[in-house]
């Protein structure tokens, strides 16, 4: 059965394909296995790989063999490049953008996205979000938070908002306001584990 539009891009085929487009797009200097990709989006290795397939065979990404790996990579120097870029900077740049930058921050337990992005992103219908909000659960730094979230307007070219919790505080469940964004569509970002990208093969 074929998947119904994703809410953040209806023109998209699938959340798989914007969250491939939006990993590879955002960051151009990366390159990404399909293994990789698989664990960025949360999908299954298949699923990647008839969508890279599909990218691929159209121009819009770019592969190559390092050994057993299949390595693929944004297709510059196109016309669709800019376009894009900004088009998914909008939609699914905060889960790829977002999660990059913090990974780099010490301190940091967990961290999620809420608000009205977060209810795009699991199908709740409604307009493009404005800004992005960002709850981290640790002991990091609060002016290396404020720097990422600068980085991370940069790219988004919108407000992001990142707000921290003491994980008692987070654990015990008792804030009025951490109650209310517990209640409604959270999106974890995966930053302990995440893979790094190979370099770039230079052209």
């Amino acid at each position: 059965m074929r998947s119904s539009p994703p809410p953040l891009l209806p023109i998209l085929r699938s959340r798989v394909q914007g969250e491939i487009l939006a990993q590879t797009y955002l960051h151009p200097d990366d390159e990404y296995s399909i293994t990789d990709l698989a664990r960025l989006v949360d999908a299954s290795t298949k699923a990647v790989q008839q969508e890279v397939d599909r990218l691929v065979r159209n121009g819009y990404l770019l592969d190559r063999k390092l050994g057993t790996l299949r390595l693929v990579r944004a297709a510059p120097d196109t016309p669709i490049v800019r376009p894009l870029t900004d088009l998914l900077a909008v939609t699914y740049g905060p889960l790829p953008v977002v999660t990059k930058l913090l990974v780099g921050v010490g301190g940091i337990r967990r961290a999620f996205i809420y608000g009205s992005w977060a209810a795009r992103y699991h199908g709740e219908p409604g307009p493009v979000p404005v800004d992005v909000d960002v709850l981290v659960v640790g002991e990091a730094d609060v002016d290396e938070l404020d720097h990422a979230a600068a980085q991370a307007e940069r790219v988004l070219r919108r407000e992001v908002n990142v707000r921290r919790v003491r994980p008692e505080v987070w654990s015990a469940g008792e804030d009025p306001f951490l109650r209310t964004v517990r209640e409604r569509p959270l999106v974890e970002l995966t930053l302990g584990d995440a893979p790094a990208p190979h370099p770039k093969e230079s052209t």
